[in-house]
């Protein structure tokens, strides 16, 4: 595939994942912060919100599944979560975080369990969009062109 045609495939996804949701402001303040000094910022900013992210899942899959849950542990896990997905600008996975918190609040297990699984998904379909992305800007790299810059 030609640059020009890889740029407008990166133009038209990036616009998508705002469109749908995926992405908010916040993941173009990360993309304003990358420069030629550092050329991998948003990649090792996002990387470590997907391993933050993956260990407070598994942490909070094995406190939900505990005889007493503790619900105050619970809603630490998830108010990190929110922190860590606000501020890479992952929209969805952040709005799930606010009633999964509710739910802590109320000491609802089924619920809890639920929001878990909503916040799974999310966080697994906006892994993949990145990956996506990331992907797309490699390529465009490769084929000896810029990335160009979505506002």
């Amino acid at each position: 595939m030609e640059v020009g045609q890889l740029q407008r495939s990166f133009v038209e996804y990036m616009a998508s994942l705002f469109r749908e949701g995926f992405l908010d402001a916040q993941f173009s303040q990360l993309q304003q912060l990358q420069d030629d000094s550092n050329p991998d910022f948003v990649v090792e900013v996002v990387s470590l919100f997907f391993e933050d992210s993956e260990r407070l899942l598994n942490d909070l899959t094995m406190a939900l599944d505990q005889p007493n849950v503790d619900f105050k542990q619970v809603d630490a896990h998830v108010h990190q979560l929110k922190g860590s997905s606000s501020s890479v600008g992952a929209q969805r996975v952040k709005n799930c975080c606010v009633p999964f918190r509710n739910c802590c609040e109320e000491q609802n297990i089924e619920t809890c369990l639920r929001c878990l699984q909503q916040i799974k998904q999310e966080y697994l379909l906006v892994k993949n969009k990145l990956q996506t992305l990331f992907e797309l800007e490699q390529q465009i790299v490769a084929a000896g062109g810029a990335i160009p810059m979505v506002q």
